[in-house]
Order: C-alpha cells, then structure tokens, then sequence
C-alpha cells in the first residue's frame, strides 16, 4: 500500500507528539514535504506549522516551492507568519512577502524583528532578477583596522547567530562601510592574533552592482569559480552577497515561468490547491486569444472547401502536417529560448539564427516530407498526392523552424515576453502556411489526385 505521509503527519498532530512528529518531517525528502503538504487543508498546514518549533517551521517553509509557500503563508495569522519568515535567509523571506498583497505584507513586517524588516524592505525594493533582489544580508563584515583577536573573539561570542550563515568569507569595509577586501577564514586562522585585516585581505575584491541583472551574473559565474559575489552600490558600500546557487535557483525558476507561459499559465506558477476561479480566469486569457487565431487558420480551410471536397483523403493528412511542423517549431522556439536565457544569443542575431535553423529545416523537412509522401503513396497509391503532402510538409517545415527561431528574438528585441507570445504566433502562422500549402498545391494538381 502506498506510504502516505500527509495521513502520518495528521495522525502525530492529532496525538499532540511533537517529537515524533519532527523527527518524521526530518525523514522526508523535500520533494515529500511538498506533497504531505499539498494533501492538507490549509487548516492542517497551519496545525502544523505552529505545532513544530519556528526554526523547524522556517526550514520546512524553505522545501517549498515559492508559489507553495506563499499560498501557505497567505493563511497563517501575521504574527505566524512573521515568527516563522523572522527565522528565514534574508532572500527567501523577500521572495515570500515580495508576492503578497500590500496590505498582507505590511501586516507581517510589521510583526517581525525590525532588523529583519528594514532587510526584506529593502530588498523587495529591487526586481527579483537583478542583485539586489537575489543577494542576501547575512554575510559577516569587519572593518579593515580590526585585529585577527577581535574577530575571532565575535565569531565564538555569536556563534549561535553566525551558525546559519554560508560563512566562506570574510568582507572587509573601510570606516565608510566601502567594501576594501575580503579575507578567507583560512587566512584568519592561521594569523597572528594581534594582525590587522587589512594587512591579509585580499585587496580590491570582485564585487556586482546591485543593478546587475540576473543573465550578468550567470556569465559572471560561469566564468569564475566563485561561491559568492560582494554586492556594492554606486558609492560601493557593501550591501549583500549573491551567491551562486541563488542565481542558478533563479535561472531554473525562469525557465520553468517561461515554460509555463508557453502553455498558456500566465501569471506565475499554478497550484491545485489556489481558488478554482483565479486558476480558471489566467488560464483563459489565454486560450481566449487562441480561439481568434485558430479561426484564422481555420479560414484557409474553408477558402479551400471545394478542393477538399473532391480530395478528401487530405484530411487525414492535414492535421499530420499541422502538427508536425508545430513540433518543429517548437523545437526552434525552445533552443531560442535558452539560448537567449543563457546569454548564448542577442536579439539582433536575427539573420544568424534564421540561417542555422534554415539549414536543419530543409533536411528534416525532405526527410519528414518524404516519409509522409511514401505513407500517401502506399495507402492511396496516387503518386501526386504523395507529392502534395511530402511537398506540404517540406515546406512547412522549413517555415516553422525560420519562425520558431526568429520571433523569440525579435519578441525580446521589443520588450515583449517571448515565452507567452512566441507559442501562439508560431501556431497561427504554421498551420494557415500548412493548410494553404497542402490545399494550395492540391488544387493545383486537381485533376490529377
């Protein structure tokens, strides 16, 4: 029988043992915890939350899908939910309350440590693709004319607070809070006591604007083994750290959002458990729009009504067509996509994209072409249709792969999302070149089909 553990975590909360509850979250996997968590009301979430100690609760909240995590957070009271975000990494509490209304949000900020406030405040101040919305604020900084003593001595006082903290560094500003250099703990370590930092910091540390945006940073990783990067503002005061796996964290969840739009989810990730009608409403704006444009390809059909009267065995063949040089396309689209996500490609590359996707399109389309042009012959035994719809989906192929290479660019180049517009325009224009290819060559060849 399959293992379910949202009924195990109910029957801990209901017997009120708080250690064995704990100690079988601890046992789940995260990919667990989200869905013990999808199966319970979000009653039984918040049992559940406040059953558990704030730091538990905190860590358990960080398994979770930001989508997942909001819609929990949503229900909890605000002193709940500003207990638990009080014991969260600077980033995540922003990209939680950074998606809650106004009014919500400043309901939980004003319940939490002010220290941690004034952080998420100022980090939901900037776009969450840039530094300044990825970075996080627990970092430890020292001023360049400490001493090793001093600093060894605030890291054994304020081991406690420091424990959670991605210690790999030390960052080292001036008496202006500049950042001047940055100091492994190894350096630290092996110093004499009475050394001052700024005489074994590394000098002139690689730092970010906190505007940098977040394709920057990935090329910034890429090329550098770095586990952190300092972020400074214009006067290069140290503001936070990005770090690496955050803006890796960032890329995938960008893929996934554009994903998404590709399909028609707009707005965001989807959840189940969000309300019917919110789920209902963005998923129609965009499949509305859709209605109008397969009209549109339905349009070249009619227009070719009588052809496919006499021909009728193209009907078979006209969606095969359709939705092949859609796959295509798709392809195209999909490695426009994250070659423009990874900074491989410009919007302006337009013609260099069109050549190379030219170039695949004509081979995989006399290949495509050709075998849909055998399957005609050998089951109608006309070799013309064969050539009309070998030659139909040739073609169309060669149209797909042009279009699904090039609209993601010049989508990006005017500022409009090519992940929710590239889909629908490829769609539209694939199928009305297919069906007036088809029709268009059958009725050319009418007599002898």
């Amino acid at each position: 029988m399959e293992n379910k553990p949202w009924k195990l975590l109910l029957k801990y909360l209901d017997q009120d043992n708080r250690q064995e509850l704990q100690e079988y979250i601890d046992s789940l996997s995260p990919g667990e915890v989200a869905r013990a968590m999808a199966h319970l009301s979000h009653t039984d979430q918040r049992r559940l939350l406040t059953g558990i100690d704030v730091d538990d609760a905190a860590d358990l909240i960080e398994d979770l899908s930001d989508a997942q995590a909001i819609d929990i957070v949503e229900h909890l009271s605000p002193s709940e939910a500003a207990a638990i975000l009080n014991e969260m990494e600077s980033d995540e509490q922003a990209d939680i309350i950074g998606e809650l209304d106004d009014e919500d949000a400043e309901a939980i900020l004003s319940r939490m440590l002010p220290d941690e406030a004034d952080d998420v405040r100022k980090l939901i101040a900037y776009p969450a693709d840039v530094a300044g919305g990825l970075m996080i604020t627990e970092y430890l900084a020292f001023n360049e004319k400490d001493e090793v003593s001093h600093v060894l001595k605030d890291l054994g006082e304020n081991s406690k607070e420091y424990e959670d903290y991605n210690v790999q560094y030390l960052y080292i500003t001036g008496s202006n809070a500049k950042l001047q250099g940055v100091l492994p703990l190894r350096s630290l370590i092996l110093s004499p006591p009475d050394t001052r930092l700024e005489d074994i910091m590394i000098k002139n540390p690689y730092s970010v604007s906190v505007e940098t945006k977040l394709d920057v940073l990935a090329d910034i990783f890429e090329d550098r083994m770095y586990l952190g990067i300092p972020v400074v503002n214009e006067f290069g005061i140290l503001l936070g750290v990005v770090l690496r796996q955050d803006v890796d964290e960032a890329l995938n969840e960008r893929m996934d959002e554009d994903h998404m739009k590709s399909q028609g989810i707009i707005g965001g990730e989807e959840l189940r458990t969000m309300p019917v009608l919110f789920r209902s409403k963005r998923r129609l704006s965009w499949l509305s729009v859709n209605i109008l444009l397969n009209i549109l390809s339905a349009s070249v059909i009619a227009y070719y009504q009588d052809t496919l009267s006499q021909v009728i065995a193209l009907a078979v063949f006209l969606p095969i067509i359709s939705d092949m040089s859609g796959c295509s396309g798709n392809q195209a689209v999909a490695i426009s996509m994250r070659e423009l996500a990874l900074g491989i490609v410009r919007p302006y590359e337009v013609v260099r994209v069109w050549v190379q996707e030219v170039s695949v399109g004509v081979v995989n389309g006399l290949v495509l072409g050709g075998l849909i042009a055998l399957v005609a012959y050998i089951w109608k035994g006309n070799i013309y249709l064969g050539i009309v719809v070998g030659s139909a989906l040739a073609l169309n192929t060669v149209v797909a792969v042009s279009i699904g290479g090039v609209i993601p660019l010049v989508l990006k180049k005017f500022n409009k999302d090519p992940a929710l517009s590239s889909g629908p325009i490829l769609t539209t224009i694939t199928d009305m070149c297919g069906f007036a290819f088809a029709l268009g060559l059958a009725t050319m060849m009418l007599d002898k089909l």
